[in-house]
């Protein structure tokens, strides 16, 4: 697979949904936590969406409880904690492993496409951010310190093209 369109995932509802659905879109893919440090990232996310979506932004979170259990709800929680706490209005989708042996197959293909910075695939902590161009090839690759306004430049770049 050679694309983000050719995969499909399992929204946070347990619908599942083909990830052509964002065909012609810039996307955002985030692995997202509720008991996190970087938790607030959540507002910055929203904001990028919220003023970015009608230019072809979308940002699609996906849950991960592999580092230090800092996801531990259920899906209803943690949808009803992202509606309630930071009006999560972009596609969350189900909890997904995003290293190790159950790797969910769509960030099997994200690590392949576009390693860290110090070479290194595998995600480092949550909030980890891959950039994919309308094509749905990876553009970039962005450390969970990267605070979602920070990536706002790059961004528009890319809606612009």
């Amino acid at each position: 697979m050679n694309s983000l369109h050719n995969f499909s995932a399992r929204r946070l509802s347990g619908a599942q949904q083909s990830l052509s659905d964002f065909a012609g879109k810039v996307v955002l893919v985030v692995n997202v936590a509720s008991k996190c440090g970087l938790t607030p990232q959540y507002a910055g996310l929203e904001a990028l969406y919220r003023d970015l979506k009608s230019k072809g932004l979308e940002v699609l979170g996906f849950p991960c409880n592999q580092f230090a259990g800092q996801e531990p709800g259920s899906e209803a929680e943690i949808a009803e904690f992202c509606s309630l706490t930071y009006s999560v209005s972009f596609p969350m989708f189900g909890k997904v492993d995003v290293n190790g042996p159950s790797t969910d197959p769509l960030y099997v293909w994200l690590k392949s496409e576009r390693a860290n910075e110090d070479g290194s695939s595998d995600v480092s902590w949550n909030f980890a951010k891959f950039l994919v161009g309308r094509d749905g090839k990876v553009i970039g690759r962005f450390s969970p310190g990267a605070e979602p306004e920070s990536l706002r430049e790059i961004i528009e770049s890319e809606l612009a093209r």
